[in-house]
């Protein structure tokens, strides 16, 4: 028996790993050309000397085939991705760097012309010097066109670079430094040209002087229509685009389905939308932290009927699904394409006012990490405050903030938030769970010495000792950035968290000063033999826990 087989195209996440490819390539491209112009601040020579570097690789036949292979590709691959959108409605930020990226074209074609093209078709030799002098002195409404190509070129490729990274670890810490690189290098760049300019501008034209690009592009028959081509080509395809989404548009008005939303909001778009493209165009509010793009699971439905009858989820949703242990029945919205009429629940509902919905976009979508995390409350701290004036009070809670903060940030924590006279504070974010939790011990044992130490300096103040009670517990916890206004904050929740407020509650309980979750002891590597251990039923978890009742240990 024979079988037909269709062609296997490659996935959406494929296609989206190849534009961010050959968006790097295009990127460092631009980097080191920038960097090249930059040299201009020394001396022109120096710049000249730099080109040859520059042109070493990107002019070689290897570099123009990775280079120029990248941006047919890149472009390629936009607008199948503009063609496959089934509607234009997109964040601002989206809708800016895809305006940015279309003008790029438009404005370095004559430049291309001028520079690449006329080397391979005639091998004029080009310098900066001939560049410089045809873009300043010359032709300076070229000039001025190419410093807006190298601005907008140069955003675009920021922010795509800003888009593919802001939910990475360490990007929070390191988008100061890269802003600042990101705002200098044009500036520099653009500096050495205006300043060589300059210089060109006074001195007197050489007695056999180089062709001047910008002129020779005028001149010479061959390069206005090498320009007109690439013109002409990029217009055609961006034309043939918008015409092929139309002609698609036009052929799915009689197939359309009905998507319907709880309150009786029912919305009826072209089979092939994505019911997260149904909620934005009948304007209703649904999260979609990740920009739609299936990274995050905040913009999952329940869908109200036979889950079966809709089109499997692919490897990505499947595996965002599982992630978060969703139940059957739920999808995400961003990624499910229901060929019929189909009734969803949004599982997270969002505020209607758009400055909500602005603002949970600015946050980070989250991540799960192991760490340990530490909760430290004041013991009795009602009663030695109930007779007392209420600045005496705030005056010990400072003091006891500051001895927890000053502990936890000397030991490699995080302060997360003092609630009341209780502290809870993180460990391990930027580092391993084994430094995390031994971070978290010894952060332990130095609060309870503080404590001591505090409590002999104002122990006559007070009828009873003043002590403490701390929970440690470690595992897996969802990192993100909460809130709301400034009122956001990085911080964690799940289970992990809950457990370390538990075993606080059991050290009170207990009348300890600490108490350690096994979890914590395993991954710190203390040697727990001999130590005596319990078996605690944590109010709210159904598994037992073992935990250790003021161990007696000096982490290293």
């Amino acid at each position: 028996m024979t079988m037909s087989s269709s062609p296997v195209l490659p996935s959406h996440l494929t296609l989206r790993k190849l534009r961010i490819a050959t968006g790097l390539v295009m990127f460092v491209f631009m980097t080191t050309h920038l960097l090249n112009h930059s040299l201009n601040l020394i001396s022109l020579p120096v710049a000249e000397s730099g080109l040859r570097w520059f042109a070493a690789f990107w002019g070689s036949a290897a570099g123009g085939v990775l280079l120029y292979g990248a941006v047919l590709t890149h472009i390629g691959l936009v607008l199948h991705a503009l063609y496959r959108r089934c509607s234009l409605r997109m964040q601002p930020e989206e809708a800016f760097q895809l305006v940015l990226g279309l003008l790029i074209p438009l404005f370095l074609i004559d430049h291309v012309v001028a520079t690449r093209v006329a080397h391979a078709l005639h091998g004029e030799r080009i310098t900066y010097e001939s560049v410089i002098r045809s873009l300043w002195v010359t032709t300076p409404v070229s000039g001025v066109r190419q410093t807006v190509a190298l601005v907008v070129a140069w955003a675009h490729g920021c922010i795509g670079l800003h888009f593919w990274l802001r939910y990475r670890d360490w990007y929070r810490d390191a988008s100061p430094s890269l802003l600042m690189g990101a705002t200098l290098l044009p500036v520099l760049a653009l500096l050495g040209f205006s300043e060589t300019g300059r210089l060109l501008a006074r001195a007197p034209a050489p007695v056999s002087p180089l062709p001047e690009p910008e002129v020779l592009a005028s001149a010479d028959a061959g390069l206005q229509l090498a320009r007109l081509t690439l013109y002409g080509a990029f217009g055609g395809l961006l034309a043939g685009t918008f015409g092929l989404r139309g002609l698609r548009q036009w052929r799915e008005r009689g197939a359309t389905i009905v998507v319907h939303y709880p309150g009786n909001r029912n919305v009826r778009v072209p089979r092939g939308f994505t019911v997260l493209e149904a909620s934005r165009v009948g304007r209703i509010p649904h999260y979609a932290v990740c920009g739609g793009k299936g990274r995050c699971s905040t913009c999952r439905v329940e869908v109200l009927g036979d889950p079966a009858a809709l089109p499997p989820p692919d490897e990505l949703e499947k595996a965002t699904l599982e992630r978060v242990g969703a139940p059957p029945g739920v999808r995400l919205a961003c990624q499910l394409r229901p060929a019929h009429d189909i009734s969803v629940a949004p599982v997270l509902v969002p505020h209607r006012k758009r400055s909500r919905l602005l603002d949970v976009r600015e946050m980070s979508p989250g991540r799960e990490q192991e760490i340990a995390v530490m909760f430290c409350d004041m013991r009795n701290f009602t009663g030695m405050t109930e007779k007392r004036l209420p600045y005496d009070t705030v005056f010990l809670l400072n003091r006891y903030f500051a001895l927890v903060g000053q502990a936890v940030e000397e030991s490699g924590g995080r302060i997360d938030k003092f609630i009341g006279d209780g502290a809870m504070a993180l460990f391990g974010i930027d580092s391993t769970p084994r430094d995390g939790c031994r971070a978290a011990l010894r952060a332990a044992r130095k609060i309870a010495e503080d404590i001591e130490r505090l409590h002999r300096e104002l122990g006559l103040e007070f009828p009873a000792p003043l002590r403490v009670a701390i929970g440690i517990h470690a595992g897996p916890a969802v990192i993100g950035v909460m809130g709301y206004g400034r009122a956001r904050s990085l911080t964690a929740v799940g289970d992990t968290v809950n457990v370390a407020s538990r075993l606080e509650s059991v050290a009170k309980e207990r009348n300890a000063t600490l108490v350690v979750s096994e979890p914590v002891m395993r991954m710190a590597q203390v040697d727990t033999d001999g130590l005596p251990a319990d078996v605690i039923q944590v109010r709210g978890r159904a598994k037992q826990l073992r935990v250790f009742v003021d161990p007696p240990v000096s982490p290293p």
